[in-house]
């Protein structure tokens, strides 16, 4: 990819720690981390105290934190890994890279140490080409161009919101998948990086992203949880729920998606026929957001993304809120969200 002059002080890491022992992860990670602020935000759930070495420009935000700032009516949004998007919440910097804490730095196939943060940001800094499909993908890498047919209008591109990125070893797979294939594992490493089309939707994971906090980050939310017999963490289903927001909103603003490097390796983690438990709920319902994203429409009045935000709660409640309470949950959580959004950012 041709290089950018990437401002270290624009970029904040956020780190959602469940693990209360992160020396091993840091250290790991201390080649790429170093240049960089931290936020790290601790799972209110979590009774221990974190272990971080030094060395780092870190930032540290616990259930006191949370509290003081969201308010306890608000600080059910941030349990488990959705402890991350508090860190989205408190962030002043123009790029937020999020990765979580059973992630460690790939390496390419060349055999060199993945700097994940730079390629995000890479992404972020070079347009995106959502309205017509590149079948080099990314144009703007060094070495590539768009091929021929390709409008000359529209070869400026658009401002790149949200840059997806992939893992090894562990994939993103869902539950009934890992159940069914056990023993599968991603070793393919795609030295590629494409603009998801306009109008597609996409899942998104929160575990390897980075975005543009000043145009779109009110879309990255807490909402979709599922409340059955005291607390259940339903975050897969949720960064779903989540991406499907920033994407029709990406969508409707002019801005694109892209999807590829930079990788990271995900080590193994939890029980598939737990999680199987946990998120078969979820995995039905998909069979009703997804067609409710693709055919949403917002009005020409939405130019932010707060209005966006506010107009997908309004149809959420109206289209999905009526058959099934999760969905006017969701859409109360939503309100809540920008609510909290506006009144941090001022």
């Amino acid at each position: 990819m041709s290089q950018v002059s990437i401002n270290e002080n624009e970029v904040d890491i956020v780190i959602g720690a469940v693990n209360p022992d992160l020396t091993s992860f840091m250290e790991d990670w201390r080649p790429v981390f170093s240049r960089f602020h931290l936020i790290i935000v601790k799972d209110p759930d979590l009774k221990e105290e974190l272990e971080i070495p030094e060395g780092f420009d870190v930032q540290v935000y616990t259930k006191t934190d949370i509290l003081k700032i969201t308010g306890s009516s608000s600080s059910s949004l941030f349990s488990g890994y959705s402890c991350r998007y508090f860190g989205y919440l408190v962030s002043k910097r123009k790029y937020i890279v999020s990765i979580d804490d059973d992630c460690v730095p790939a390496k390419d196939d060349m055999g060199n140490l993945i700097d994940a943060v730079s390629q995000h940001v890479q992404n972020l800094e070079t347009p995106a080409t959502p309205f017509f499909f590149n079948t080099l993908y990314d144009p703007y890498r060094k070495g590539a161009d768009f091929v021929r047919g390709y409008p000359f209008s529209l070869r400026n591109g658009v401002t790149c919101a949200l840059s997806c990125g992939l893992w090894l070893n562990l994939a993103d797979y869902d539950a009934p998948t890992q159940a069914l294939k056990p023993n599968q594992r991603n070793s393919r490493y795609v030295d590629a990086v494409l603009t998801v089309p306009a109008r597609a939707m996409m899942p998104v994971s929160g575990i390897n992203i980075a975005f543009n906090r000043e145009v779109i980050g009110p879309a990255l939310l807490p909402a979709l949880k599922l409340e059955q017999e005291g607390k259940v963490r339903w975050e897969t289903v949720e960064d779903l729920w989540s991406g499907m927001c920033v994407k029709v909103v990406s969508d409707h603003m002019g801005m694109g998606v892209k999807t590829g490097l930079p990788y990271v390796w995900r080590n193994e983690r939890g029980d598939a026929i737990a999680s199987l438990k946990k998120e078969w709920e979820g995995v039905k319902l998909m069979e009703e957001i997804v067609p409710f994203f693709q055919s949403l429409r917002f009005s020409e009045s939405a130019v932010t993304a707060e209005d966006c935000m506010i107009e997908l709660a309004a149809a959420v409640k109206e289209s999905l809120g009526l058959s099934n309470s999760v969905f006017k949950r969701a859409a109360e959580a939503m309100l809540e969200w920008i609510k909290l959004w506006k009144a941090v950012q001022t």
